[in-house]
């Protein structure tokens, strides 16, 4: 769909399913509790198995904050690891989910850093269940990611992959927007 290069770092989109896209990381939109769910963490969970949710309770019984994140295995996913980031509720604005969606990007791509991953695949997080607004959502996941490159993560490519045509619309548009 649309790419560009940021520092020395490519941000791409791309529609489709996570599941089925190689990377060396994967970014999932999880819950607080880590528990698995619905939407882009119920189809990481399914489609990576059991070990996903076994490392997940083994290494973090009591979950983790919204704004952060935790790696696991990837499981039987087309990956070396899966990064479930916790996003905000959309609450009307006001209580810091800009930040907060903002932190829990950076927090994935820092612990992608740190696990060497060259290749990143993003979901949109908290524009699902979650309520985030599109446009919003995705001006604050471009702009964060698009930071990150231009200050020198480690990171050869990201890409978000996304479903459904409000959502790529709306990152197209974010993306079009940077400088």
């Amino acid at each position: 769909m649309a790419e560009r290069t940021f520092g020395s770092g490519t941000l791409a989109l791309v529609e489709g399913d996570i599941t089925t896209v190689a990377a060396d990381a994967i970014g999932n939109a999880a819950n607080a509790a880590l528990a698995g769910g619905g939407g882009v963490d119920g189809a990481i969970h399914r489609a990576g198995g059991p070990a996903i949710v076994a490392e997940l309770r083994a290494r973090h019984p009591y979950g983790t904050p919204t704004g952060t994140a935790v790696a696991t295995s990837a499981g039987e996913l087309p990956a070396r690891w899966v990064i479930h980031a916790v996003g905000p509720r959309w609450q009307g604005g006001g209580h810091g989910e800009p930040e907060l969606l903002a932190s829990a990007y950076r927090s994935v791509l820092t612990l992608a850093a740190e696990l060497g991953a060259r290749t990143v695949t993003l979901p949109a997080i908290s524009m699902g269940i979650y309520g985030y607004p599109a446009a919003g959502g995705a001006r604050v996941a471009v702009e964060t990611v698009a930071e990150a490159l231009r200050a020198g993560a480690p990171i050869e490519r990201v890409t978000f992959v996304l479903r459904g045509p409000e959502i790529v619309n709306a990152f197209e548009a974010a993306l079009a927007a940077q400088p």
